[in-house]
């Protein structure tokens, strides 16, 4: 284990997309290469297909993600087969990876789980995609592996497990190399006002999006923790070699929590703002001026335009007229109260209730639905799009839309982005409502079935692992009291 401890495991999973609330990912292809830290060089590679265990959770979807069909693993050995050889890869090494934090590592504790066994544990960890992130900066738009390759001009990513990886360690040699340039003659080759050329997004699923044009500017100045003057080399090796003693535990979950701060949303991850960043959702913001019921909306004026996003991509914006679109529905009746069904990276519910939609908003809404979609279908994205209102054949058949309640985390605080009022039916007044946490269960007795919600809400894009849509975000809610 001392000859290994000092090599670097670098390697990627492929894998089912969920096509259902609650269902998990299964693993469909492993593959994995170690690396010298000091010359950067592969010394030995492994990759294999796995065969899951209901072949069924192959979804055309799936397949569009990372072209593994359901033929493509019939006869490939199961995770069961091949955990000893990836025990022996993994087990004692440095870890290494685009999003492997947020993505890979969790995928494979859980496969070891489901055989069984005890997951391999890493010595260290280098993510990529936040080592990234923080030292070369964004200048490459929103540091997905496809959109660094791009950027590079080394190909294009082909989401098979062993390709990725050597692609990832090609990216990193790039920046490394640009990073040491730009150290040498700092003066000349950085400048707070560059501004990266054109390049070209591409979804998960390989689908070519149109080419966007990048004038983010950051301000590049060097900082004590973000030195160019300390090359991506050199930071591996300061992981590869650590200071502390091995016989030091390695505390993954505090190194998780360090890094996730920092990194952006992976590839397999929603496109969408980060549960860190502040929402201002203060009571000037949520004034009623700001917003218009869907009567005084006028269906021609809707339109919709792409806006710079993070870290130069950009995203899909829902205007009327000039203005953003921003609407305030009165009287809406809860029909499913408070879900909790999923949660962010730190494990916190991502909170929405479904309410019914008024004749009026939903032809507002489908207005929107059209503009956006069709944007977004122009752009060459092969995800599914779905429609903001719900409409289903039967009992209950009136039309519904899901409001979602944004988090806000100040440091280690969490509490809710939405501001939430309850209005006295005798007086009509409003009493905003002081929550001391964060606390979902809280927010159930308030939001059940048939209560009457007054909503001031916004409209953002999401895109996620083959869903993409419009969602309603709540920035002021109003309660009525029986």
């Amino acid at each position: 284990m001392a000859e290994q401890s000092s090599e670097i495991a670098f390697f990627d999973v492929e894998t089912t997309i969920p096509s259902k609330q609650g269902q998990g990912f299964a693993l469909l292809e492993f593959g994995a290469i170690l690396v010298c830290p000091r010359k950067l060089i592969e010394l030995h590679s492994y990759s294999t297909l796995l065969r899951p265990r209901d072949l069924s959770l192959i979804s055309d979807k799936s397949e569009r993600c990372n072209g593994i069909s359901r033929a493509a693993v019939s006869s490939a050995p199961s995770f069961s087969d091949v955990a000893d050889k990836i025990f022996d890869l993994l087990n004692g090494r440095i870890w290494a990876g685009h999003n492997i934090l947020r993505f890979d590592c969790p995928r494979i504790r859980e496969a070891f789980a489901e055989v069984n066994r005890v997951p391999p544990e890493p010595k260290g960890v280098i993510d990529s995609l936040a080592l990234l992130t923080k030292r070369f900066g964004r200048r490459a738009g929103n540091m997905k592996m496809a959109t660094l390759a791009s950027y590079f001009g080394i190909g294009q990513q082909t989401h098979r497990s062993l390709d990725d990886v050597r692609m990832n360690l090609e990216v990193l040699k790039y920046c490394a190399t640009v990073l040491f340039l730009e150290s040498s003659l700092p003066d000349i080759l950085m400048s707070d006002n560059w501004e990266s050329p054109s390049t070209s997004r591409r979804t998960r699923s390989g689908g070519r999006v149109l080419p966007v044009e990048m004038n983010y500017t950051p301000s590049f100045s060097p900082t004590p923790e973000n030195n160019v003057n300390q090359t991506l080399g050199k930071q591996i090796l300061n992981i590869a070699e650590p200071s502390v003693p091995e016989t030091k535990s390695f505390d993954m979950k505090r190194l998780s929590e360090e890094i996730m701060t920092d990194a952006i949303q992976e590839d397999n991850v929603m496109d969408e703002r980060p549960t860190t960043e502040s929402v201002n959702v203060s009571e000037s913001s949520s004034s009623s001026s700001e917003f218009l019921t869907p009567d005084e909306v006028s269906i021609s004026s809707i339109n919709a335009s792409l806006i710079p996003f993070y870290w130069g991509s950009r995203r899909i914006q829902l205007l009327h007229k000039t203005d953003v679109l921003k609407l305030l529905c009165t009287h809406l009746i809860v029909r499913f109260g408070i879900s909790t069904k999923f949660v962010d990276q730190a494990g916190r519910p991502r909170l929405s209730f479904v309410v019914d939609a008024p004749a009026s908003l939903c032809q507002v809404l489908d207005e929107c639905d059209r503009h956006a979609r069709n944007l977004f279908m122009d752009s060459g994205s092969t995800s599914d799009w779905k429609p903001l209102v719900t409409r289903k054949n039967g009992y209950w058949n009136s039309p519904n839309v899901r409001l979602h309640i944004p988090t806000v985390v100040t440091g280690n605080v969490a509490r809710y982005g939405s501001e939430i009022f309850q209005k006295e039916a005798s007086s009509g007044a409003e009493q905003k409502l002081v929550f001391s946490k964060f606390d979902p269960a809280e927010l159930e007795s308030l939001f059940m079935p048939g209560r009457i919600v007054d909503a001031f809400f916004s409209l953002d894009q999401y895109d996620y692992q083959q869903n993409a849509g419009i969602r309603l975000v709540a920035e002021k809610l109003v309660i009525h009291s029986h």
